[in-house]
C-alpha cells in the first residue's frame, strides 16, 4: 500500500508539474508615409553684367548680394530653389544639398557654382509638409561672353527621415 501510495503521489505531481498556462496577444505595424521632395522653382540668378567678376549670392531667402564687380540687373525673376518636403505627420528630417562645386555652361563657356545652402538642414512635418528653399554662390569670370547658362545635368537635393 505504501508503494502504491508513493506511485499515486508521483504520478499526481507529474500531472501537477506539467500542467500549462496561455496568454494571448497582437501584434501590430504601422506603415509610415514615405518621405517626399518635389521641386516648386528652380535656382535663378537672372541677369547679371560680369563687368570684371566677381562671385554673387543668392539666399534662400532669394536676395542676391554681390561680391567683386559685377552688375546686378532688375528686371528679371530671381528665385532660389524651392521645393515642397511631404512625409509622416509629426517626423523630423534632414536635408542635404550638392556637396561639391558644379558648373553652368553655354557652349564651352563656363561659371562655377557654389556654396549652396538651404532654408533649413533638417525640419519637423508636424502637418505631414514643409517647404525648403536653397540657394549658392555663382563665381562669374571676368568679362564672362554673354548667353544663358544652365546646368548640364539637374542638381540634387535628398531628404530622409531623422
Amino acid at each position: 500500500m505504501k508503494i502504491f501510495l508513493t506511485i499515486l503521489s508521483f504520478l499526481f505531481f507529474c500531472t501537477i508539474a506539467s500542467a500549462q498556462a496561455t496568454a494571448n496577444f497582437t501584434a501590430s505595424a504601422t506603415i509610415i508615409q514615405p518621405i517626399s521632395i518635389s521641386t516648386i522653382s528652380n535656382l535663378n540668378f537672372a541677369s547679371i553684367d560680369a563687368k570684371e567678376g566677381g562671385d554673387v549670392i543668392l539666399t534662400p531667402q532669394g536676395e542676391r548680394l554681390v561680391l567683386g564687380d559685377v552688375e546686378l540687373s532688375d528686371g528679371s525673376v530671381v528665385t532660389a530653389a524651392s521645393f515642397e518636403v511631404i512625409g509622416q505627420p509629426g517626423t523630423t528630417f534632414s536635408v542635404s544639398l550638392p556637396d561639391s562645386r558644379s558648373q553652368l555652361i553655354n557652349g564651352s563657356e563656363k561659371m562655377v557654382l557654389k556654396d549652396f545652402t538651404s532654408s533649413t538642414g533638417s525640419g519637423d512635418l508636424s502637418t505631414g509638409k514643409t517647404s525648403v528653399k536653397v540657394g549658392a554662390t555663382l563665381e562669374i569670370n571676368p568679362q564672362q561672353a554673354p548667353g544663358f547658362y544652365s546646368t548640364p545635368t539637374p542638381l540634387l537635393v535628398t531628404v530622409n527621415y531623422n
